[in-house]
């Protein structure tokens, strides 16, 4: 398979906006004042493993 390198250029480039879930319900970040954006910034996101993986894991770090 060959592989395709595509480059856009600044001009072509457009704003894209982030929501997010709070307190029940979605807002634009945007929206948020200066504190609300710095703790969205500081968030933690994570991945679930499949429980063979965490195990397999638990066993490397014993």
């Amino acid at each position: 398979m060959s592989q395709i390198n595509m480059e856009i250029k600044n001009e072509e480039r457009t704003a894209c906006e982030v929501w997010t879930r709070v307190m029940g319900y979605h807002r634009p970040v945007s929206a948020f004042n200066n504190g609300k954006r710095a703790e969205h910034a500081e968030r933690c996101y994570f991945s679930e493993q499949p429980q063979r993986a965490r195990q397999h894991i638990e066993q490397l770090a014993a």
